[in-house]
């Protein structure tokens, strides 16, 4: 299958980390449907590590852990497909996973059989107990082939952190999307580090094969594993305009059963899901060094997505010259743009994008069409 659009879900690794049990997958599946986040386009529901048992059956299959999995994996994947969702699941290209379980190192075409028979729609495969002398192309090229031969169509969420040069040869494993950084935590630094990293990644990033910035940490509020200081509402808000510019998957890592309106509001914006999700999966470009970053994405059918970012601890300038995207005045265009957190109509601009002073770890986020000056 082709990725067309980033996948959009929940994960149980951020908050839950090694706890976790049936009930909290059945409990959050109930929730993604009764909080509208299956209806705003969160459909993947994904069981990080921590959930087979410590050795593999007689016949070299893994084994879902009786006392935390007692209905089975397959059993749960039917009740999670039962609420339309679709069920992911957790390996490693090492000799054992991150938690210390059993891997797919060797076992590549026989777990992504096993997969497959349990009905998974999602793989997030991981980088830990790497053999130094396999090559981590090789390892996940193996498993992309597995899974290209087991009989179902499973994403295949390749987490090699971005070591190894994971862009030069990431899209020949048929990995759908690639972790381009370590893992996320629950604080401003580390959100501004992803961002960091993933500047110069943006060529390498789009349709088929998607950046993924790890799972995201918005309304954690310094809760559960990945949890330190927490964020604002507003860095969060930030968070997630860049996640949704840079077409990483929206991955959603906090409990969904216990949210505050404000996470609500912010991860179910339908304007700004909508640039993430847009059918051309087109990489955005950094336009204007004027104080603030600024990045531009064509979207399909002509509009243009406008997000200036201000990743610094004091306020900056934000600019944007519309000559810089190709609409100088011989083009005699000009743009309408609105405001996709406040939903203010911006009205008609003809020459530059002009805010004096956008605040600390902010943003503005605008959707724009093309207008005749």
């Amino acid at each position: 299958m082709i990725q067309k659009t980033p996948p959009m879900g929940w994960n149980t690794w951020n908050t839950f980390g090694y706890e976790i049990n049936e009930d909290l997958i059945r409990t959050t599946a109930d929730a993604m449907v009764s909080t509208g986040l299956l209806a705003a386009g969160y459909n993947y529901l994904v069981i990080d590590d921590c959930w087979s048992l410590k050795e593999r059956d007689a016949n070299g299959r893994l084994v879902a852990d009786p006392q935390k999995f007692p209905s089975g994996m397959k059993a749960l994947a039917d009740y999670v497909h039962a609420k339309g969702l679709k069920f992911g699941m957790y390996s490693c290209c090492g000799t054992l996973t991150c938690a210390g379980y059993p891997s797919s190192y060797d076992y590549e075409f026989i777990d992504a059989e096993t997969f497959a028979s349990w009905g998974v729609d999602y793989l997030k495969y991981d980088h830990c107990y790497k053999p130094d002398t396999t090559p981590s192309d090789l390892l996940y090229r193996k498993m992309g082939l597995a899974l290209a031969n087991c009989g179902r169509d499973i994403l295949f969420s390749a987490c090699s952190w971005g070591v190894n040069q994971t862009h030069e040869w990431i899209k020949s494993t048929g990995a759908h999307i690639w972790r381009s950084t370590g893992d996320i935590t629950d604080c401003w630094q580390k959100i501004k580090e992803i961002y960091d990293l993933n500047v110069p990644l943006q060529p390498y990033n789009g349709q088929g094969c998607f950046n993924d910035m790890d799972m995201m940490v918005v309304g954690m509020h310094g809760r559960g594993l990945a949890g330190v200081t927490g964020c604002t509402d507003e860095e969060y808000r930030t968070h997630f305009s860049v996640w949704a510019m840079f077409n990483s998957p929206l991955i959603i890592g906090c409990d969904i059963r216990d949210m505050d309106e404000m996470t609500k509001q912010i991860l179910m914006n339908k304007d700004v899901i909508a640039i993430n999700q847009d059918p051309a999966g087109r990489q955005p470009f950094r336009a204007g060094h004027y104080g603030c970053d600024t990045w531009v994405k064509f979207l399909e059918g002509g509009d243009i997505a406008i997000l200036i970012v201000n990743p610094y601890d004091s306020a900056c300038r934000g600019t944007l010259h519309l000559a810089d995207i190709g609409l100088d005045v011989a083009s005699n265009k000009a743009i309408k743009a609105r405001d996709l957190w406040s939903g203010e109509d911006l009205g008609i601009i003809k020459d530059e994008i002009l805010f004096p002073s956008v605040d600390a770890h902010s943003c503005k986020f605008l959707r724009c069409s093309i207008v005749n000056r």
